[in-house]
């Protein structure tokens, strides 16, 4: 775990995974805090870089102090730690209050997400005077003495008996959490609503529900799905408020099939430039691609053009293999035909993430198949790019 100060708050999160994978950010539930992902990353590392956090006054993270907390303010934190990840664009998802912090960031900020995945969570949640008892309560009693009131409503059922020490687990969490924090986010909820302020925004939307869902039934996700223009709507049978706990196998295949790049009929159509480009920015960096499209001449501009179509757009940007899978096909096949490319995909390699042992391997196999001398002149190269002791 890392931390950010963020306008005078300490703010916890992490950021996992290699830098040249696509970012997807997750906002977690109200009371509970960033581990509610912990189920999900397994399944997302091999293909993303992951960013979580906690929310104000819950896990790790600073109490907010002062003034009253909006969804604007909890996006305005996000967009800190995506900046501070250095991505420009990312997917994102988020669960209940989570989910809240995507709507602001489609309403305001929705040129800078791929996708935005929001379970569980509605344009609407509850009524004020619902919210406005809460905060009274927790001010009086405590998020520790309303722990065992609350953290039922999170969960079907049948999860509880499957796992009957969820219950308690999840007490503890919430009981840990700041008193004052937790009710100005009851108060947020019950004032602001994201009633008109969604449609005719271009971003991905997709949204989860749970059919045991006590806090955001299915009905409030079919008013969310109204207001985004009818974004597909897919409610998890025998799921409660917080599918990432509950289902994270489920959880994480639908989210990876909503962030998959669309590449459409690649054999009849190709792959469009813009697909290619983002992909090649995000592998090899955004400095060696304007380098290399600045430095293109009225000679060279439609091969600039063709490799970033077809090798970044429709290799690449296909979901087949990892990034990392590729990297190691790549440099395998420029080390055993000596390429001079090879010296940009030895540097790639540590960008995706690539480890020693596995480079090592790589060029042991371009020795055995492709000749001991291109594996010698592959393992020179990458000790002057710095692999190695």
């Amino acid at each position: 775990m890392a931390f950010l100060t963020i306008n005078g708050r300490s703010v916890a999160y992490r950021l996992l995974g290699a830098a040249a994978n696509p970012l997807v950010v997750l906002a977690h539930p109200l009371g509970m805090s960033q581990a509610v992902w912990d189920d999900v990353l397994p399944a997302l590392l091999p293909r993303y870089r992951v960013l979580t956090w906690d929310l104000p006054g819950h896990g790790a993270s600073q109490a907010w102090g002062d003034g009253l907390i909006t969804p604007a303010a909890l996006a305005a934190e996000a967009l800190a730690l995506v900046d501070h990840a250095g991505a420009e664009r990312f997917h994102f998802a988020g669960t209940s209050i989570g989910g809240v912090v995507g709507q602001a960031l489609i309403s305001e900020h929705a040129e800078r997400l791929y996708t935005a995945t929001l379970t569980n969570t509605g344009a609407v949640i509850g009524n004020p005077e619902l919210w406005n008892t809460r905060a009274g309560r927790v001010r009086q009693e405590g998020l520790a003495a309303m722990s065992e009131e609350i953290v039922p409503r999170w969960f079907a059922p049948a999860c509880f008996e499957a796992e009957p020490a969820l219950k308690a687990g999840w007490c503890t969490q919430m009981g840990r959490g700041d008193d004052d924090s937790y009710a100005l986010l009851c108060e947020m909820l019950g004032r602001d609503t994201f009633d008109g302020k969604l449609a005719g925004k271009a971003v991905k939307v997709q949204l989860l529900g749970g059919s045991e869902d006590l806090a955001t039934p299915p009905s409030t996700l079919e008013a969310l799905a109204g207001e985004l223009d009818g974004a597909p709507l897919e409610i998890l049978e025998g799921v409660g408020h917080v599918p990432s706990v509950e289902v994270p196998g489920l959880f994480a295949a639908k989210l990876l099939a909503v962030m998959a790049v669309d590449l459409g009929d690649v054999g009849a159509n190709g792959v469009d430039y813009a697909t290619g480009l983002a992909t090649r920015k995000q592998v090899l960096g955004e400095a060696h691609v304007a380098r290399s499209t600045e430095g293109a001449t009225s000679l060279d501009a439609p091969f600039q053009q063709m490799i970033t179509r077809l090798a970044w757009g429709e290799l690449w940007s296909n979901a087949d293999l990892t990034r990392r899978e590729r990297s190691m096909i790549t440099t395998g096949i420029l080390a055993a035909l000596g390429r001079e490319e090879l010296t940009l995909h030895l540097k790639t390699a540590k960008r995706i993430g690539l480890t020693e042992a596995e480079l090592r391997q790589v060029l042991m196999h371009v020795a055995i198949y492709g000749g001991v001398p291109a594996a010698n002149h592959a393992f020179a190269l990458a000790k002057e790019l710095g692999w190695g002791e």
